[in-house]
């Protein structure tokens, strides 16, 4: 799953979260100091891949004759120019191995600000990490499907993109991450 902004507080919140109960990690000034690294972090991913991305809009926008000339699939080429360009941008497209490199670069982050300590190996702290991503994701895979069928549920229609079901949406989303513990 694609990292979003929306979503960084969620997977901060789920990183301490899992860190403060793994029993193997003390936090040296509590858990908001770490939130706020963590959400440090991986803000600076997702922005990185949104300006990945945004290069290759503008290339494939640049080439719109082309493309439609040639009868290419824009959404195939798209991702044939953001693979091309990921390196130039330090974007990691296998979302195992990014959250692996994310959940280092939190690690490190998290180790040399004095934010934890821990007395087993490093690669068990990682690994606390990065499955706390990878169950947010699924999580939050989830925590979509449960809200959507839930405003498909009411008696009155939502239209999604309008502002009417993104609030409502947001609201329930919230809810739902209340719920499951995640916030």
């Amino acid at each position: 799953m694609k990292l979003t902004l929306k979503s960084v507080p969620h997977i901060a919140n789920k990183v301490a979260i899992e860190l403060n109960r793994s029993g193997v990690v003390t936090f040296t000034q509590g858990l908001d100091p770490v939130v706020h690294a963590v959400e440090k972090i991986l803000i600076t991913n997702v922005k990185k891949e949104m300006a990945l991305e945004e290069k290759a809009n503008e290339i494939c926008e640049e080439h719109e004759e082309d493309i439609e000339f040639m009868l290419a699939d824009e959404r195939q080429l798209f991702f044939m120019i953001k693979k091309r360009l990921a390196p130039e941008f330090g974007v990691i497209l296998d979302y195992e191995e990014r959250f692996s490199d994310i959940a280092h670069q939190i690690l490190d982050e998290l180790y040399e600000e004095d934010l934890i300590n821990y007395d087993v190996a490093e690669n068990r702290v990682k690994n606390i990490i990065f499955n706390a991503m990878t169950a947010f994701v699924a999580e939050d895979n989830e925590l979509h499907y449960a809200v959507v069928d839930k405003i498909k549920s009411y008696k009155k229609r939502y239209i999604p993109g309008t502002d009417e079901y993104e609030i409502l949406y947001e609201k329930l989303y919230k809810e739902e991450l209340l719920k499951r513990g995640l916030e």
